[in-house]
């Protein structure tokens, strides 16, 4: 059972096979020192390695070894790091003026538009919207703290999962117009009033050159809490690697390991890999949540996956732990969810009502048997989330205070 380090190259990482391919056979073929393979992607195997050379070829592999993992992306080809000149991109209004903000690549051009026809996925133009800013304790320990977490709630979604519980504002467009500026000032307000543990970006990448903006002037008026980037999952990696110097901590869903699932309550197909992908670039930029392997009680930078259990697709959660195991290991931390809450009506029947406890059990039984070494539960009897229209997981944000 071998692990092929940075989980970047060519999935499955790791691979369940009898025979393991001797280094110097590797190395002969791609014509380097076997230790520089080792040292710079790690121990890889028999089959890891035929697919690695199918996606990349010889050339390919050269590349990764000398320049590492990061060097590639799969669309484009090799790249070269990010520049002073491409992050300029990122000024405003310019990356709404041809929208490729996450994987959907609507191409829209979302400045200053007033009708359908100037808004992508999401549902929003290049005006920034937000439903809420102010401290939520709902998050894991780690993140919530005894102060709670600084949340920005945008309007909009570039996922918008049919079931989703925060449907006003990821669907309904309820929000406020703000400017960068009047955001900013929100933001300032909050933090001094309730001295919160960080700032939390919630589904901010349909706003990420606005949100890579007001990271910045916070940092230049002194804040140094962790910025916290709250993600779907379905994240464009070439936009991640620009959010690399904005973020400190991730908190990604991986909500799909089925296609079809995804295709038929988020309209994404792709979701499963484009996910894992997204995650594998998290990971690689801040490692696993440091809270985890500190033991410290307020996390400052790192990546905590959470899932969402759905009712009547217990499969589809017990593959998609069993895919976080295979491709990240047992040091990844992870947040199994139980508050599944039928806020909309479903064409899936299945999802017209609450998990029962035998499909928690199952979800739970699977992902402690694959030996994950930090799990967060939010048990369906237990703690905050033993009633099932608890504010803390089924907001109003239609009220000035959408979780009380």
């Amino acid at each position: 059972m071998i692990r092929v380090s940075g989980c970047a190259l060519a999935p499955p990482c790791l691979l369940f096979v009898p025979m393991q391919q001797p280094a110097t056979r590797i190395a002969r073929t791609v014509g380097v020192d076997p230790l520089l393979i080792f040292s710079r992607l790690g121990w890889i195997n028999a089959n890891s390695f035929v697919l690695c050379k199918k996606h990349y070829g010889i050339v390919g592999l050269r590349h990764l070894i000398f320049k590492g993992p990061n060097c590639y992306d799969k669309q484009k080809g090799f790249h070269k790091p990010l520049t002073k000149k491409n992050m300029r991109a990122m000024d405003l209004p310019k990356p709404y003026e041809n929208c490729r903000l996450c994987p959907r690549l609507c191409g829209i051009n979302r400045v200053d538009g007033k009708s359908s026809r100037l808004i992508g996925f999401c549902g929003e133009t290049s005006q920034l919207r937000v439903a809420y800013v102010g401290p939520h304790f709902g998050e894991e320990p780690p993140i919530t703290g005894k102060k709670g977490s600084g949340t920005i709630f945008f309007t909009g979604c570039s996922l918008k999962c049919s079931f989703c519980q925060n449907h006003q504002i990821s669907q309904k467009g309820v929000g406020t117009y703000l400017s960068l500026e009047q955001l900013l000032d929100r933001v300032e307000r909050m933090i001094r009033a309730s001295h919160v543990h960080n700032i939390n970006f919630v589904t901010p990448d349909h706003f990420f050159p606005h949100v890579f903006r007001l990271v910045s002037l916070l940092r230049k008026k002194g804040f140094d809490l962790p910025q916290i980037y709250n993600l779907s999952g379905y994240q464009s990696v070439q936009l991640l690697k620009i959010a690399e110097n904005y973020a400190d901590i991730y908190l990604p869903d991986f909500k799909y390991s089925e296609s079809s699932l995804a295709a038929n309550l988020s309209k994404c197909r792709d979701y499963p890999k484009v996910a894992l992908e997204a995650i594998s670039e998290m990971v690689r930029q801040k490692g696993f949540l440091d809270a985890c392997s500190k033991g410290s009680d307020l996390a400052r930078k790192g990546v905590l996956v959470r899932h969402l259990i759905l009712p009547g697709h217990v499969k589809n959660s017990i593959d998609a732990l069993t895919s976080l195991f295979v491709e990240f290991g047992k040091g990844l931390p992870i947040s199994l969810m139980s508050q599944y809450h039928p806020v909309v009506h479903q064409k899936d029947k299945r999802l017209n009502r609450f998990l029962s406890h035998a499909e928690f059990d199952k979800a739970y039984s699977h992902v402690k048997e694959l030996g994950f070494e930090n799990i967060f539960v939010q048990f369906p009897e237990k703690g905050p989330s033993r009633h099932p229209t608890d504010p803390y997981f089924l907001p109003d944000f239609l009220r000035a205070k959408p979780f009380i």
